[in-house]
């Protein structure tokens, strides 16, 4: 088969994780400064009793605003450590077996990934195709580029299994995971190796998941924006903290601290990240490499998007008893759960986007005694603090889309959050790798719901008050309208055909007229 010559997985990133001009680090501190009074200053005013207003809606306000809080002292905390590495080359000849795990990808996607790892550069570089699917045509796309071809007897625990199958099959000290989406660079293996030699309790190094697609508008575009901030200010944060988790593809492991441990765990569908928890519970040392060693593809619609938060989504809260009872240091634990408690954001969007609807349905608000100018008086300083440190710390690459699309997902937490607390097991769900060509309302219906219902009662509350608070509370909810209609457009327009561009400086040393 031919392979389309202008691939975007072929281009040179555009994307360097490493921060310009002053560090990230820097940059945090001064904000920590400035914002921790700010923060100190707001709940010093939204904790006295004499603000409590209905005592239901003012808990969930408070419940809303903690995790607010935690979340940005958290981010804080977390940048305010970061570490840079560099590439470190081995100086001794090893073997690596690179997995390249595959179960109903189609095969233009899957043969660009596999002649990218057929040609890494390394001293002994074994490169396996595990398919799931148990697809001819796989095989003889790994027959047609010299690498090895694996299957299993059953296809239980999803990739965990595939992979842990795999391990059993394969005997190399070094063990390299790559989705079948991500070219790797031809360089992967020197930039990472000589990372082992240096730290013998070094169980694994990680390097970013960079979307190639992520210049395209809509979806592809703030998922890639989401992704630049975690990939940056954050895992250099993590990684000075000692607390770097797998993400699951570009990365390495020593085969050493797999066997230790049993392979991935089977109980998850976030097994990248349960088995982080295992390494370090083990005493095991983790570290993040902040290079662009392979380019990929995220998520081209909504549908898809929402397949990959809701899976991320819960795997990492079905996460939290583990973390809470595994032997960690107290900073890796803290990490963790700043993590896994990230997903619980769907239910302060939920509670703010029902608060001025209450009131003006009702009457009933959180908070007495109020006034507009008063509140916004304790809370925009903390707000804009909180969100001015993220925009520097992503070096401006996160973006209010980026910011829209996560509050239009909320949904996808809520369901999370409760099918975890229901305790149903979880399925692990492939991301789609193409766009579906037509409109998906369906993807955002909930959204939709929310920006119907806001704006209903919105016009409702005019139509019989024009007071102050009237007026006020129609401001906060066309404050949320506004945010969702942003992130619910992508789905609603008709997609458009992605012109053709002319090829940019190849990123890996690929010849598809060869493929």
């Amino acid at each position: 088969m031919s392979v389309d010559p202008i691939d975007i997985r072929l281009r040179a990133p555009t994307w360097n994780p490493l921060p310009a001009g002053m560090p990230v680090r820097t940059r945090v501190r001064i904000a920590a400064v400035i914002g921790a009074p700010l923060i100190a200053f707001y709940l010093y005013w939204l904790l006295d009793p004499v603000r409590i207003g209905n005592p239901v809606l003012y808990v969930l306000l408070v419940i809303a605003e903690l995790l607010n809080v935690i979340q940005a002292l958290g981010f804080w905390w977390t940048c305010a450590h970061e570490r840079i590495r560099e590439p470190i080359a081995p100086t001794q000849a090893v073997a690596v077996d690179v997995l390249i795990p595959r179960y109903d990808e189609p095969a233009e996607i899957v043969e660009l990934t596999v002649a990218a790892a057929a040609g890494l550069r390394g001293h002994d570089v074994r490169v396996w195709l595990l398919d799931d699917g148990d697809d001819q045509e796989m095989a003889d796309l790994a027959a047609r580029h010299g690498v090895g071809y694996l299957t299993r007897p059953s296809h239980e625990h999803a990739k965990a299994g595939n992979i842990n199958h795999a391990l059993g099959c394969v005997d190399a000290p070094y063990v390299a995971i790559i989705d079948c989406d991500h070219v790797v660079f031809p360089e992967f293996l020197e930039a990472t190796l000589g990372h082992f030699e240096q730290d013998p309790r070094l169980a694994f190094v990680q390097t970013p998941q960079y979307y190639a697609n992520g210049s395209q508008p809509g979806v592809p575009g703030a998922a890639w924006h989401q992704q630049t901030l975690f990939f940056g200010a954050i895992a250099r944060g993590k990684d000075g903290l000692g607390a770097t988790f797998c993400c699951g593809t570009n990365v390495i492991f020593r085969r050493a601290a797999l066997d230790e441990t049993g392979g991935f765990p089977t109980h998850s569908i976030t097994e990248d990240f349960a088995l982080s928890i295992n390494l370090h519970e083990r005493g095991w040392h983790t570290a993040y490499l902040p290079k662009v060693l392979a380019s990929g593809l995220g998520p081209e619609d909504m549908a898809a998007y929402s397949t990959q938060q809701l899976r991320w989504a819960r795997g990492c809260l079905a996460a939290i008893p583990q973390i809470l009872t595994a032997r960690l240091p107290w900073r890796l634990r803290a990490q963790y759960l700043l993590s896994g408690l990230y997903w619980l954001s769907g239910w302060t969007v939920l509670f703010y986007m029902a608060f001025p609807a209450l009131r003006l349905l009702f009457g009933i608000q959180p908070l007495s005694h109020l006034t507009a100018p008063a509140f916004l008086l304790h809370f925009s300083p903390y707000f804009l603090v909180a969100l001015s440190t993220a925009a520097l710390a992503g070096a401006g690459s996160y973006t209010f889309t980026a910011l829209a699309l996560a509050e239009t997902s909320f949904w996808i937490f809520i369901v999370a959050s409760v099918l975890t607390l229901a305790r149903r097991r979880g399925s692990f769900k492939v991301t789609p790798k193409t766009g579906a060509g037509a409109r998906q309302p369906r993807a955002v219906a909930p959204a939709l719901a929310a920006i119907v219902f806001l704006a209903a009662v919105s016009v409702w509350g005019l139509a019989h008050n024009q007071g102050s608070a009237t007026f006020n509370n129609v401001a906060f909810a066309c404050f949320h309208i506004t945010i969702l209609s942003t992130g619910c457009w992508p789905a609603l327009r008709r997609p458009r055909p992605v012109a053709s561009e002319p090829p940019r400086t190849p990123a890996l040393s690929v010849d598809p007229s060869a493929l």
